[in-house]
């Protein structure tokens, strides 16, 4: 597991103040970035913001990247901070106001849908959604970076600083407790 070449490069140019360099990264990575923060907050929106500040903290500290680990191990565990923070404030804030969770307003439509089966549709995704969401952070971070990004068990590790059989043990649990979830 080493880091790309194009990565380091585009690092380097960022570094000298490129913001050519800058730009390559987050086009590289927003997606991956995106799809990690969708997967763990739920709410597109919110993920949007997350991707965001993940992206403004690592590019703060982008003298801090060693080079020798993939880019996209170091911008995923940014982002899995970034989410993390995004759980905490979110739990004050409900403690405070006593707001109901986002991701219980999630409606998504399919163009080539009935307003039925969109309706349908919706409601399964907000509940896969929630139920990931719901997943203790020991078991929804191994299932967004291998499941949902792609990452192997040994990349995954190494954002998490565990080893891949623990990965592979809490993928297992993941699973298990989805379907439990889900079941009904």
């Amino acid at each position: 597991m080493t880091a790309d070449p194009e990565d380091r490069a585009l690092v380097a140019r960022a570094l000298s103040g490129d913001q050519a360099g800058y730009a390559g990264l987050m086009q590289r990575h927003r997606d991956a970035v995106y799809r990690l923060a969708r997967g763990h907050v739920g709410d597109a929106d919110e993920a949007l913001d997350v991707t965001q500040e993940a992206f403004v903290a690592a590019f703060a500290a982008l003298a801090r990247y060693d080079g020798v680990r993939p880019f996209r191990v170091w911008i995923a565990r940014i982002a899995l901070n970034k989410c993390r923070d995004w759980a905490r404030r979110r739990a004050v804030r409900r403690f405070f106001t006593g707001a109901r969770p986002i991701d219980e307003a999630l409606d998504i439509s399919d163009d080539g849908a009935t307003p039925e089966e969109a309706l349908a549709s919706g409601r399964a995704l907000a509940r896969i959604n929630a139920a990931v969401a719901a997943l203790p952070a020991t078991l929804k971070d191994p299932l967004l970076l291998c499941a949902i990004e792609g990452m192997s068990q040994i990349e995954a590790g190494a954002v998490l600083g565990v080893t891949p059989k623990a990965i592979e043990t809490r993928l297992y649990r993941a699973r298990a407790k989805l379907n439990e979830m889900l079941r009904d």
